[in-house]
């Protein structure tokens, strides 16, 4: 036998061991798939306790993401989420603001528009102060006889209501200041319809041009005239007008005539009541207010009603 076949063979074996190191990318797939899990769920979360607002906005947003980010619109800040979204209003579902540096929208008010339509409800309230007035003593049967002699018109001052006298029915006693028992009634009911609006009052009496007997340096219509003016403002205030409503009371004697073509006519002597509007209001309450002109203003609206009244 050869020495080749007597030498012993030698077999070597490599043993594998189970559970040896191999980098742990089980661990990193696992923990992936737990993310993508945890993911979901929270998407599921959020969809499901969104309103219908946000998933509106959230669509239209991946629809044209440029045209709400740059342009405006309906998006996904608007909704009534309490998280706060893009949108000004968090309770519209519409209307997505634009943000950046453009400068807001400034809004600008017309003073004069604003102005007329509050001359223009002023003097609608007045009008129906007017028709109030007349309901009542149209339904009243004591006032009712002494219509013609209760003058209701809309002047540049307010609403003017004068009572006047007739040939044989006068407001005051002859040369007095004393008031007629009727003429009491007169006031008093007008008083009641006075309360219902905030308008200040002004109180003018009023006289023909007969000369008052012995006025030539003493008491004259001027006195008269401011006496009756104020015996008229006592009744409206015993009728239940809060006193803090006058704001004018003057005697004008026989200076502003109703019927400037007659001055001795008996429609001259009379008390007119303003409920003034806004305007005549603060001019009067200025110091030197615009009485003046506030009595030429009367002179020309009361002849244009004289020449109206007459046949």
């Amino acid at each position: 036998m050869s020495e080749d076949n007597q030498r012993p063979i030698i077999v070597k074996r490599v043993k594998k061991h189970a559970g040896g190191h191999h980098g742990g990318a089980w661990k990193i797939a696992y923990a992936d798939f737990v993310t993508a899990m945890v993911a979901f769920f929270l998407l599921m979360w959020l969809l499901g306790s969104t309103t219908s607002g946000d998933l509106k906005g959230i669509a239209e947003y991946f629809q044209t993401p440029l045209k709400v980010a740059l342009a405006g619109g309906s998006g996904s800040g608007d909704s009534s989420s309490v998280i706060k979204g893009g949108g000004q209003d968090l309770t519209r579902t519409e209307g997505q603001m634009k943000k950046g540096e453009i400068p807001a929208e400034k809004k600008t008010i017309n003073l004069k528009a604003a102005a007329a339509e509050l001359a223009r409800k002023e003097k609608t309230k007045l009008q129906d102060l007017k028709e109030r007035i007349q309901r009542a003593i149209e339904d009243n049967a004591a006032l009712r006889q002494y219509s013609k002699q209760i003058l209701l018109d809309i002047t540049s001052e307010g609403l003017r209501i004068q009572i006047v006298d007739e040939q044989n029915r006068p407001m005051f006693a002859s040369g007095s200041a004393q008031l007629q028992a009727y003429s009491r009634d007169i006031l008093r009911e007008i008083a009641k319809a006075l309360n219902d609006v905030p308008n200040r009052i002004s109180i003018s009496g009023h006289t023909d041009a007969q000369a008052y007997s012995g006025g030539t340096m003493g008491y004259s219509n001027w006195e008269l005239s401011a006496d009756r003016a104020n015996a008229a403002r006592r009744e409206l205030i015993g009728g239940g007008l809060v006193e803090t409503r006058m704001l004018r009371v003057v005697g004008l004697s026989s200076a502003v005539l109703f019927d400037a073509d007659n001055p001795l006519n008996p429609i001259n002597r009379r008390i007119s009541i303003i409920v003034m509007n806004k305007k005549t209001e603060d001019a009067a309450s200025k110091d030197g207010s615009t009485l003046e002109a506030d009595a030429k203003s009367d002179a020309a609206e009361e002849t244009t009603d004289a020449a109206a009244a007459k046949p």
